[in-house]
């Protein structure tokens, strides 16, 4: 309907362009033949008139098609987000995450612009032509070949810069990759003296790509330039033409100036599309990309709410790959959980561990089998209604732009302070948040910044236990931790499962296990062990012992503890290490 509007007031526009050919066209006919200065000053009011009409349509189409710029943002913008955050779990194939919203503001800047105003009045170009015609055959004859002219023109420039662009923004992303990443890593780059180094490889790629962008800028100038003066030089040439014909008394000598005027116009939509041809060249190519990144990352859909879970966690029979790969890095794991249970997850390194808790929770697809809350699969439940069941906590932190409070609330917009201070106390962050400039309302970078490691894990631990979840999964929690976080991490696991929650931990530190009273051994991506702690830690530390510890060894080992443990087919040995 908008568009609709759009083409409807630039038929308008366009029929009263006509309005300086045909005043010409009357005052050289009508009024200097007849010297009337009666009908000169009503010519004059009638085409001002005419004029502020055109200017008032023009303001409408214009503000019209802003319009559609932002109707385009409040249907597309949710999911665009949507797409840039599941993108990664999903394995998107594009690096550069901000390529989507970068190419969502291309095509929107461009239906914004001016661009597609010419591509409205384009249609009415065969209508300009058909009136020269009317004045005579051979201006009608001059219009047309212009037109065909400037046709070519713009061919040939999409012929010379398409590709070109294609190549600029691919570039372009590298080099907004390689510029978030040294900002990124900014502490790196200075203590380790590779900011230089790091700079000179951002610029040889800005290099690049103002070259690629330099090439565009002088095909499209080039062709706009002789664009101009092309039309410039046909509409000298009208003249000429319309002066032959007057001399020879084949045309009124208002046709000199009308035509003239005439041809300009008619030729003007084609020259005002190869003026902003770059323009429409990337947005098309953005269209195109976003097109394919909203097809291949269909919405989530809308399922039937399913009651707050509250009994047990099943794996079964799941075997997971990373997104994007076909590598196997969990095979065939089945167990399950009932609430008030603690699982300890242990391995070595790389064996698997984060991936399966990652798809506990619904990060990571299951290649095959299922993992069911309450006998419902993950894929049964929406994620917003689901989420607020669970808690968790990654290895790598991140916490967003805002305050200690909107972090640790999931930025719930009706969160309370009684919960935001519950959860707070739950994780023994609470003491903490108060020492800190502004209590809970301490404003914090993006990333966390202006906290320590400590700090930010801390909070990570309210966030994910805000809103007491039943499932709350946290991998590697006390990797920052010091003697009184480690204190509150236990006390923390023991409230929840106090309260009939499950909490499952990943641990390569034997501290973080204390408050659980389940162990599952994970090595080359298969469970190797399962069942009560005790159990499962005395049988692989039995199978890891090569001999009786002597006394010195049994109080090193006590200060100390670094325990191998290999358990029956484990290929490698697993070490719990406890860091002094």
């Amino acid at each position: 309907m908008a568009f609709l509007f759009v083409a409807i007031t630039s038929g308008l526009i366009n029929i009263l362009y006509l309005t300086g050919s045909f005043f010409m066209l009357e005052v050289y006919d009508r009024v200097i033949p007849s010297r009337s200065i009666s009908t000169l000053l009503g010519l004059c009011v009638l085409a001002i008139i005419l004029y502020a009409f055109q200017g008032i349509f023009e303001t409408l189409r214009g503000r019209m098609l802003g319009r559609v710029s932002v109707a385009l943002d409040e249907a597309l913008a949710p999911r665009i987000f949507d797409v840039v955050a599941r993108s990664p779990l999903e394995g998107a194939s594009h690096n550069d995450g901000a390529l989507p919203v970068r190419d969502f503001d291309q095509i929107r800047s461009f239906v914004a612009g001016p661009g597609p105003s010419a591509f409205f009045d384009l249609p009415w170009m065969p209508v300009y032509i058909v009136i020269c015609a009317l004045f005579h055959p051979l201006i009608g004859v001059a219009a047309v070949v212009g037109l065909v002219i400037l046709l070519l023109l713009t061919l040939f420039s999409d012929w010379a810069t398409s590709g070109h662009i294609k190549e600029s923004s691919q570039v372009g992303s590298q080099r907004y990759l390689l510029a978030e990443s040294g900002r990124r890593n900014a502490e790196v780059l200075a203590a380790m003296g590779m900011r230089r180094r790091f700079g000179a490889r951002w610029v040889q790629i800005n290099r690049e790509y103002l070259a690629l962008n330099q090439g565009v800028s002088d095909v499209g100038g080039s062709i706009g330039a002789a664009t101009k003066v092309f039309r410039m030089s046909l509409q000298s040439g009208v003249l000429a033409l319309g002066a032959y014909l007057v001399i020879n008394n084949l045309a009124s000598g208002g046709v000199i100036i009308a035509s003239s005027i005439l041809v300009a116009r008619a030729l003007a939509p084609a020259e005002m599309v190869i003026a902003n041809w770059k323009g429409f060249i990337q947005a098309r190519q953005s269209w195109k990309r976003l097109g394919d990144i909203l097809v291949r990352h269909a919405p989530e859909r809308d399922l039937q709410t399913l009651p707050a879970p509250s009994q047990n966690i099943s794996i079964e029979n799941v075997s997971i790959t990373p997104p994007g790969s076909r590598r196997i890095v969990i095979q065939s794991a089945t167990f399950s959980l009932q609430a008030g249970q603690g699982l300890g997850v242990i391995g070595p390194s790389a064996s698997g561990k984060s991936s399966l808790v990652r798809a506990m929770v619904g990060i990571w697809p299951c290649a095959n089998g299922s993992v069911r809350i309450d006998g419902a699969a993950l894929n049964q439940w929406n994620s917003h209604d689901l989420g607020p069941h669970i808690g968790f906590l990654p290895q790598e932190v991140e916490l967003f732009a805002g305050t200690i409070a909107e972090n640790i609330t999931r930025f719930e917009p009706d969160a309370t302070p009684v919960s935001i201070i519950a959860a707070a106390q739950a994780a023994g962050v609470h003491s903490l948040i108060l020492r800190l400039p502004e209590g809970y309302d301490t404003v914090i970078g993006d990333g966390g910044l202006g906290l320590s490691a400590g700090q930010r894990q801390r909070v990570g631990l309210a966030r994910a236990l805000y809103g007491d979840p039943f499932l709350v999964v946290l991998d590697e929690p006390n990797a920052n931790l010091d003697q009184e976080g480690e204190d509150a991490l236990t006390v923390a696991i023991l409230s929840v499962r106090r309260r009939g929650g499950i909490c499952v931990v990943v641990a390569h530190r034997p501290s973080a296990l204390a408050a659980l009273d389940t162990v599952v051994l994970i090595s080359e991506g298969r469970i190797q062990a399962f069942g009560p702690k005790d159990e499962v830690l005395k049988r692989v530390m039995k199978q890891a012992a090569p001999s009786e510890p002597s006394e010195a060894d049994a109080d090193r080992a006590q200060a100390r503890p670094n325990v191998q443990i290999r358990a029956d087919g484990v290929p490698a040995a697993l070490t719990l290490q406890e860091r002094a």
